[in-house]
């Protein structure tokens, strides 16, 4: 059995199963990136030290954390420093000083962690933050 194959038929075929590979590759590159889930890993505690470090009305960034920690009116709270974009570690607002910016994507928090600017659409997590008896700081990011 013997086909004759124009060139213009040769051409369109050809171009027809580029476009489909690309596709296919384009549609899975999507379907991987709107899936991400971060890294849950094992759940992590930090010691921070002594809670006197931490003054009232402060606002510490511990990059080992990554987290900024919160001493409002006495108590200490955390948020993480995790964009819930894509993982990325954001990163301090340097025009207003209050905020948050992701360097990946360009997201952006107020100084609590409430998202002010897409593409993420969750606020920073909270962490979890314990006294000892002590007094040392632990923070867990579990």
């Amino acid at each position: 059995m013997k086909t004759d194959l124009s060139r213009r038929d040769f051409i369109r075929l050809s171009t027809r199963i580029l476009l489909g590979m690309g596709a296919i590759l384009g549609l899975g590159g999507l379907i991987r990136y709107f899936s991400y889930e971060p890294d849950q890993g094992s759940p992590s505690v930090y010691d921070l030290g002594d809670a006197s470090g931490f003054l009232k009305g402060s606002r510490t960034i511990r990059a080992e954390v990554p987290a900024v920690i919160i001493n409002q009116d006495g108590t200490l709270k955390a948020i993480s420093l995790t964009c819930t974009h894509l993982g990325c570690i954001i990163e301090e607002n340097k025009d207003t000083d209050t905020g948050f910016t992701c360097p990946c994507h360009g997201s952006s928090y107020d100084a609590y962690g409430k998202v002010l600017s897409g593409p993420a659409q969750e606020p920073l997590k909270a962490l979890r933050v314990e006294i000892s008896d002590d007094q040392k700081v632990m923070v867990y990011t579990e």
